[in-house]
């Protein structure tokens, strides 16, 4: 198990999973979100490619709608 920081908060996941796996343990639609990894924003088409490390931090971005 590694320690990320996801949305400010501690996460423990398995270690050497991928940035794309790990959007899908937490079941977010990726159709739907933006993605920062280390204060820079992932494009959805790389998310396979970014290895999850200890210490790593994660911002999730999800839509709002509002009016």
């Amino acid at each position: 198990m590694i320690t990320l920081k996801v949305n400010g908060k501690p996460r423990d996941v398995d270690e050497g999973l991928d940035l794309q796996s790990y959007l899908a343990t937490i079941d977010v639609n990726m159709r739907f979100i933006a993605v920062g990894y280390n204060g820079q924003v992932i494009r959805k088409e790389d998310f396979a490619d970014v290895k999850l490390n200890p210490g790593d931090a994660l911002e999730i971005v999800r839509p709002v709608g509002g009016g």
